[in-house]
C-alpha cells in the first residue's frame, strides 16, 4: 500500500485518472482529518521556491555586516546555484563562528515541517549546528509554554507528561462529571506532532459524553463544545477571558465556607495549603475570595460557581483545561488552581479523575494505547549553554548583552549575528510581528531552508528550497501512537528543492565534517537504521521490507498492553514510600521554590492577578478582547494555500468571528470588509457575525500568513489576517515566559480604500 504520513493524518496514494495521483483517507482512520487532502495540490504551487535565492541587498552590502539586515523583508531576491548557495551558508557560518563564536549563532526551528522521524528539519537543523561548534537554543513551546515551566514545581517533572494525563477509557468508566475550561476543540485533535495513524478522539468523547451525569465547558465562546453526537448533553457556561483562575478560587473558597475541603487528602498529599487557604479566606490581603468575588471578575453567577464546586466534590469528577487558558497573560494561574481544587475535593489519584490539560488539544491526549517509542535523528550535544525561552526571540535579537529572567534564572542574551531557520514560521506564531520584524534585521545574516514562500522566507537573506513530505521517503510514528507509516514519495522534488537532510550533509562536507554528520548512510541507510530500533522495542514489528512493501505496522493494543494508567495512584496511596519528584515530594499548593524567586508576576500560590492590558489607560479605546485560537482548516500556517484552507475564506480574506450586537454598534454586518485594529497593528478580515460568539469577544484563528500591505496614505495593513499583528509581546510571567496572545484588547471597524503591493506567492 502506498502511504503518506502527516501531522494531520495518514493518507493513502491512488490514481486520479488522469495520469497523476490523488489522496485518500487511510481505511483503517475512522475520523480522518481533511486538511491533508489538498497536500498535493502543493506539488508545483507558485509559491513554491524553485531555486536557491539571496536577497540583493544583502549580496552587495556583505563588506558592511553592520547595514546588511536593513532592508530585510523589503528587497528583492536573485536566484543562484546550489554550489554557489552552500559556499555562501558556509563561509558565513565559518566567518560568524571565527569571529564572534558559535554564541552568535541562533538556531530557529519549531518541528512541525514533518511528521517523518528522518526528514525532520528540527532534528536535522540541530544535529548540524551542533557537530559544527554549536548554537544558541531556545526550550518550550508556544503550544504549552508557562504549564511546561509551572507544572514541575507543583506537581513534578514525571506527572507532567501529556502521556501520563487521565486516559478516555478511565474517564468514560469513572468521572461522572467533567468540567473543562477552554472546551474541547475537537479541531485541534486534527494533528498529532509525530503523525496521526487513525483518529478516535471524536469517539470518546461522545462516550464520554454519554456516560458522564454532568459535561460543563466554561468558554467565552460557545464553538469550543464540538458539534458531536450527544452535544446537547453539554452545558455551556460562559466567561469573560482570562479570568477562569478567579472562578477556580471562588469554587475553591465555597469548599471551605461549606467544609467540604478534603482536610485529609490535603494533609497526607500536599504541602503549602495553609498560606492558600488564608489567601482564599482573605486573611492575608482582607478580601474573601467568595463565590461573589469570583462572579463579579468572570461573570460567571455565584450560585453556578457554588453548583461547580459542589459537584466536583460531591461526585467522582475531572477538571480539564484547554492549553489555551495558558496562553495568556499570568497563564500559570488557572492551571495551578485547577490543581488546587482538584486537590481540595480530594479528586486527585482516582481512576479517571482530578485533573488533566489538553484533552482534545492534539490527536494523542488521553489515548488508551501501548505507544510505540522508538528511535530519532541523534542531534548530538550543543556545547553552547546559552539559551531562550522560545518565546523570547525578539528580546534575543534586539537586546544584545541584556538579560532575561525565567525559571529562578537571569538568562545572558548573547550578541546574535546569524539566524538559521529549518522548518517552521516564526512570522505566523510569534507574538507583536512588527516588533519581531524590526528585531529580526538586526542580525547579519539569516538563511532560512522552505519549501514555500512564507514571510519568515521573505524576511531571509539566504533562501535554500527544501522538499515537502510527499517529495521523499520516511518513516512516520509518533511516540504518543501505535501505528508506524512507510510514507513513500508520490512526487519528484520541485524544481532545485532538496530534502533538508541533504541541505545539510552539502554544508556539513563543504565545512569539513561531512562523514561525522551522515555516519556514511543514504536515505535508504537511515530509514532502515530508524526501523531497526523500532522492531528493538517491539520485536512484533515486521521485518523491514516488509514494512516498506505493506505501507504501515501497528501494535496489537491488547497484546503485553500494560495496566489501565492511573495518574497519581501510587502517590496517593502511600505519599511516603511514592513521592512527587516535587521538592517537597508532594503536591505544591504553595511553593517555596517559586517564592523564592520574587517575581511579583508569579506569586507563591495560585493567586488572581489582573492582566494590564485590560486595566491600562487605552483599554477604552480597544475594548473588545481578541482571542486566536488555532485554526481548523490547517496546521497553523500550513496548508493555507490548500483548497480547505482556501474555501474557509471569505473573499480571499480570514473570518473573524464576533457578536451581532458588537457589529451592529459600529455599523457592522455580516460579510463586511472590516480591520481589527490596535496600537499596535492593523489587520483585514471578513466578518462573521454570530450569537455564539459572547459580547466584547472578537475571535480571529491563527495560520493567516503575514503580508503588510501599504495603503495609499502610508499607513500598512496586514491583508493576510494574522491576529499576531494585534498580540503584545509580554509573556506569561517571569516564571513561565510563555506566549500570551489571548490577552489582547482590540477595536473593529469597517474597512475602507483599496489595497496596493503585498503577495503571498513570491518574495
Amino acid at each position: 500500500m502506498h502511504l503518506l504520513g502527516t501531522h494531520y493524518g495518514t493518507y493513502e496514494v491512488r490514481d486520479d485518472g488522469r495520469g497523476g495521483q490523488r489522496l485518500v483517507p487511510f481505511r483503517h482512520d475512522p475520523d480522518p482529518s481533511p486538511i491533508g487532502l489538498s497536500l498535493l495540490e502543493m506539488a508545483d504551487h507558485p509559491a513554491r521556491i524553485p531555486t536557491p535565492m539571496v536577497r540583493r541587498g544583502w549580496m552587495e552590502g556583505r563588506e558592511r555586516p553592520g547595514e546588511r539586515g536593513r532592508d530585510r523583508g523589503r528587497d528583492e531576491f536573485m536566484p543562484v546555484e546550489w554550489e554557489e548557495a552552500i559556499g555562501l551558508v558556509a563561509g558565513e557560518i565559518e566567518r560568524v563562528r571565527g569571529t564572534h563564536s558559535s554564541e552568535a549563532i541562533f538556531g530557529g526551528s519549531y518541528g512541525w515541517a514533518s511528521a517523518g522521524r528522518l526528514h525532520h528539519a528540527q532534528s536535522q537543523l540541530k544535529r548540524f549546528l551542533n557537530l559544527g561548534g554549536g548554537f544558541v537554543s531556545s526550550v518550550g513551546t508556544y503550544s504549552y509554554g508557562a504549564a511546561t515551566v509551572l507544572l514541575p514545581h507543583i506537581v513534578g517533572a514525571r506527572a507532567t507528561s501529556q502521556t501520563d494525563g487521565p486516559s478516555w477509557d478511565l474517564i468514560e468508566k469513572h468521572a461522572r462529571v467533567v468540567v473543562s475550561f477552554g472546551g474541547f476543540r475537537l479541531t485541534n485533535a486534527q494533528v498529532g506532532a509525530g503523525g496521526v495513524g487513525s483518529h478516535s478522539t471524536r469517539q470518546w468523547l461522545e462516550r464520554t459524553v454519554r456516560s458522564a451525569e454532568r459535561v460543563i465547558v466554561v468558554s467565552p465562546v460557545e464553538g469550543d463544545i464540538p458539534d458531536i453526537e450527544g452535544r446537547e448533553r453539554i452545558e455551556f457556561v460562559p466567561i469573560r477571558p482570562n479570568t477562569d483562575i478567579a472562578l477556580l478560587l471562588g469554587a475553591s473558597c465555597e469548599l471551605i465556607l461549606a467544609g467540604r475541603a478534603d482536610e485529609g487528602f490535603l494533609a497526607r498529599c500536599t504541602t503549602g495549603y495553609e498560606p492558600f487557604r488564608a489567601y482564599l479566606l482573605g486573611e492575608t490581603d482582607g478580601i474573601a475570595k467568595t463565590a461573589e468575588w469570583a462572579a463579579r471578575i468572570c461573570g460567571v453567577p455565584a450560585a453556578k460557581i457554588r453548583e461547580i464546586a459542589g459537584l466536583v466534590a460531591g461526585k467522582p469528577s475531572l477538571l480539564n483545561a484547554a492549553w489555551s487558558l495558558q496562553r495568556a497573560r499570568f497563564g500559570e494561574q488557572p492551571y495551578w488552581g485547577l490543581i488546587a481544587l482538584a486537590a481540595m475535593a480530594g479528586q486527585i489519584g482516582r481512576p479517571g479523575c482530578g485533573f488533566a490539560f489538553g484533552l482534545t488539544a492534539s490527536s494523542s491526549i488521553g489515548e488508551p494505547i501501548r505507544r510505540l517509542h522508538g528511535p530519532s535523528v541523534p542531534q548530538g550535544q550543543n556545547p553552547v549553554k546559552a539559551f531562550i525561552p522560545v518565546a523570547r526571540i525578539t528580546e534575543l535579537l534586539s537586546q544584545p548583552g541584556g538579560t532575561l529572567e525565567f525559571d529562578g534564572r537571569t538568562l545572558a542574551l548573547p550578541d546574535i549575528r546569524l539566524v538559521y531557520w529549518a522548518g517552521g514560521n516564526p512570522f505566523h506564531h510569534h507574538q507583536d510581528l512588527h516588533r519581531l520584524a524590526e528585531a529580526w534585521r538586526r542580525p547579519e545574516t539569516v538563511i532560512v531552508n522552505e519549501s514555500v514562500w512564507t514571510a519568515t522566507a521573505r524576511h531571509a537573506d539566504i533562501v535554500l528550497p527544501a522538499t515537502m513530505p510527499f517529495e521523499r521517503d520516511d518513516i512516520v510514528a509518533a511516540s504518543k501512537d501505535r501505528w508506524i507509516v512507510a510514507s513513500r514519495k508520490v512526487r519528484e522534488p520541485f524544481a532545485g528543492a532538496r530534502n533538508d537532510r541533504d541541505i545539510f550533509a552539502a554544508l556539513a562536507e563543504r565545512m569539513g565534517f561531512g562523514e561525522t554528520f551522515t555516519e556514511g548512510l543514504g536515505e535508504a541507510g537511515w530509514l532502515e537504521r530508524i526501523y531497526a530500533g523500532y522492531r528493538q522495542g517491539f520485536p512484533e514489528l515486521p521485518p523491514f521490507e516488509t514494512f516498506w512493501a505493506e505501507g504501515f505496522a501497528a501494535l496489537d493494543p491488547q497484546a503485553q498492553a500494560p495496566r489501565p494508567h492511573i495518574p497519581f495512584a501510587d502517590f496517593v496511596g502511600d505519599p511516603a514510600r511514592h513521592p512527587l519528584d516535587t521538592v517537597s515530594g508532594r503536591i505544591e499548593i504553595s511553593c517555596e521554590t517559586i517564592a523564592g524567586f520574587g517575581y511579583a508576576d508569579a506569586p507563591p500560590h495560585p493567586a488572581w492577578l489582573a492582566p494590564e492590558e485590560a486595566a491600562a489607560p487605552g483599554a477604552r479605546a480597544w475594548p473588545l478582547h481578541l482571542l486566536s485560537p488555532q485554526p481548523a482548516h490547517r496546521l497553523h500556517s500550513q496548508l493555507d494555500h490548500g483548497a480547505v484552507s482556501r474555501a474557509a475564506k471569505r473573499g480571499g480574506l480570514e473570518v473573524a468571528f464576533m457578536n451581532a450586537r458588537d457589529a451592529a454598534r459600529r455599523g457592522l454586518a455580516h460579510g463586511d470588509a472590516a480591520e481589527i485594529v490596535n496600537d499596535r497593528g492593523r489587520c483585514l478580515v471578513s466578518l462573521d457575525t454570530s450569537a455564539a460568539i459572547e459580547p466584547g469577544i472578537v475571535v480571529l484563528p491563527t495560520g493567516g500568513w503575514f503580508d503588510p500591505v501599504a495603503l495609499p496614505d502610508g499607513s500598512v495593513v496586514d491583508r493576510g489576517g494574522n491576529p499576531n499583528v494585534l498580540t503584545s509581546h509580554l509573556g506569561t510571567s517571569r516564571l513561565g515566559q510563555g506566549s500570551a496572545p489571548n490577552t489582547c484588547h482590540v477595536d473593529v471597524r469597517r474597512f475602507e480604500g483599496a489595497l496596493a503591493g503585498g503577495g503571498r506567492d513570491g518574495p
